[in-house]
């Protein structure tokens, strides 16, 4: 297999030369996703009029369809999706566990019930309004995510050693407690803030705007080059900790780096998108198959999944049951159900 690796005295990745075809064409179905996805909606604009929006040349009212109303819930979407998968694929590799990814471990639980909590102490009831900014939204999701992390790994060492199964066991007892922590917030919240948070928590883009893309926009890129920068770390944790050990790694330092990582990916894209399940499950494994295991290529090709399902759930739930809106997270979790059994039964049988 021809292997190259791009390497300088910041980071290093290891890929071969099919990875990156791969990798290609995967942007250019992401590309292709976009485009069709600006398209579609209660009045149909055709590519190449969309194309003139992009570029600043198209009619005023196919402008504010596209860059008003599409575009933002779009851009949130792909970066949600990076974010969960990348996250997911991060999390499989620290633990060893294909199992693994945010919401079956609690995370994206305890992100979204810091993120109810937020909406019901930070809302004014007279105006309707929060009474702070929300760009402090990603902050509160990240504090709940950190703080679900934190005890689910706590109860997952027994004997001083990290027990995978016994990881996703917790992981799916803290998913219950925290949601029935986010119903009890939702309701002594104010009333109009718990239907939003209702459609919210199933994972929905619906409602993004241009501040909620830039904020995104600056979180999501510089946790995503931080996980780039330590996908190295991840291949050579796949040894073992006593081989990465006798290597001369840092195996703790790193893997608290990894998972502060992961759980700020988790925290953004909770904090615009809601709860969106089974994306951080589903894309690495897909990534896995086509990439292998060298997390240089994993990471990026496992994000681009990520933000290509959620595009496509977000596209189906505002165009196909038209004027209802269905919330992306119910098409992942139609597909990421049964998937997570059959995974769960295969670890089983082993």
């Amino acid at each position: 297999m021809n292997m190259m690796k791009v390497r300088n005295k910041f980071f290093s990745i290891l890929f071969n030369k099919q990875s990156i075809y791969v990798l290609l064409i995967a942007c250019l179905l992401l590309i292709s996703s976009f485009l069709v996805s600006l398209t579609l909606g209660d009045r149909y604009i055709s590519i190449p009029k969309v194309l003139s929006v992009i570029f600043g040349e198209g009619e005023k009212i196919d402008e504010l369809f596209v860059q008003a109303f599409r575009m933002p819930r779009i851009i949130i979407a792909i970066f949600a999706g990076i974010s969960l998968a990348i996250a997911g694929s991060i999390l499989q590799g620290l633990v060893r566990n294909p199992l693994a990814s945010p919401d079956i471990l609690g995370i994206t639980g305890g992100a979204g019930t810091a993120v109810v909590l937020f909406l019901a102490i930070f809302s004014d009831n007279r105006t309707n309004q929060l009474i702070i900014s929300i760009k402090w939204l990603p902050l509160a999701a990240f504090i709940g995510a950190i703080i679900s992390l934190i005890f689910v790994y706590s109860f997952a060492y027994k004997d001083g050693e990290l027990r995978p199964l016994r990881l996703v066991l917790v992981g799916v007892g803290f998913s219950a407690l925290a949601q029935a922590t986010t119903s009890f917030f939702m309701l002594i919240g104010p009333i109009f803030r718990a239907t939003e948070a209702n459609m919210w928590l199933t994972g929905s883009v619906y409602g993004a705007n241009w501040e909620q893309v830039k904020i995104s926009t600056i979180w999501t890129t510089v946790f995503i080059l931080l996980a780039l920068l330590f996908s190295r770390h991840l291949n050579t944790q796949q040894l073992g900790d006593e081989v990465s050990t006798s290597l001369g790694v840092q195996v703790e330092k790193n893997r608290l780096i990894l998972l502060f990582i992961s759980t700020a990916l988790v925290a953004g894209a909770v904090a615009f998108a809601g709860a969106i399940a089974f994306v951080g499950l589903i894309a690495p494994h897909i990534a896995r198959k086509m990439v292998g295991a060298s997390y240089g290529a994993l990471i990026p090709l496992s994000g681009i999944i990520g933000a290509v399902m959620v595009l496509v759930a977000d596209t189906i739930g505002r165009t196909v049951f038209n004027p209802i809106q269905i919330p992306a997270g119910v098409f992942t979790a139609v597909i990421g159900a049964p998937y997570f059994i059959y995974l769960l039964f295969k670890s089983g049988k082993r």
